[in-house]
């Protein structure tokens, strides 16, 4: 059961839109956490087949050279749209190369982006700065409730990688609990009200076959 890189990043979207405490600035920081994974878009648009393990690549196992140059490219192209969303989209593809990569080609990107993040803070409000830290924190919590949707089966508990220590802001935890199969909520609720998720995915078979296009909805109350 496959869901595309942009498609999660778009429902991260969503938890951030409806979270009680809005970010500032509001609308670069709502456009990076919507299309943190706009850089997933070209990979995605075909299914990349992990031959070692006879299944398809996540974005776990992905090969790093492939992974680093779509990196590059989406944060490129969310520069020319909104440079606060490119900065906080750098600043969170370091931090995971930083931490869960290691090899050479992760950190040389990890540098290429050190460049860039000080060449856009330049160019940005003090204001805008001083909230970085939290934003960055905020739209990985996001990422991280997006990815606890998109790998789980309906009811399922177990935190997503790299979230494996369960999603936090500002030392209050939040915990997924499941209602039923298909509604969903937060403790403590952070939301301002409830809204409705879909994320269209695909059923792939050991033949490497497409059985099945769906859309996996859900509605997360508070």
């Amino acid at each position: 059961m496959l869901f595309k890189q942009h498609d999660h990043a778009l429902v991260s979207g969503e938890f951030a839109e409806h979270w009680s405490r809005r970010p500032r600035p509001l609308d670069s920081t709502l456009y990076a956490i919507a299309h943190h994974d706009v850089a997933w878009r070209g990979p995605d648009s075909s299914i990349s087949w992990n031959e070692d393990e006879d299944r398809p690549y996540s974005f776990l196992d992905y090969p790093a050279e492939l992974k680093v140059r779509a990196y590059e490219e989406g944060i490129d192209w969310i520069e020319e749209r909104d440079p606060y969303a490119a900065y906080l989209c750098s600043m969170h593809y370091a931090t995971l190369m930083r931490d869960f990569g290691g090899g050479e080609t992760e950190m040389r990107f990890v540098e290429t982006e050190a460049r860039r993040q000080e060449r856009l803070r330049a160019g940005l409000l003090e204001e805008d700065l001083e909230n970085l830290d939290y934003n960055l924190r905020f739209l990985k919590l996001c990422d991280g409730l997006s990815l606890f949707v998109c790998l789980n089966e309906q009811g399922g508990s177990g935190y997503p990688p790299p979230y494996p220590g369960g999603f936090e802001l500002e030392g209050k935890k939040f915990e997924p609990v499941w209602e039923d199969g298909r509604t969903l909520r937060l403790e403590p609720n952070p939301f301002s009200a409830p809204f409705d998720i879909s994320v269209p995915y695909q059923v792939v078979g050991k033949d490497r076959r497409r059985i099945e296009s769906n859309v996996l909805q859900l509605r997360v109350t508070c």
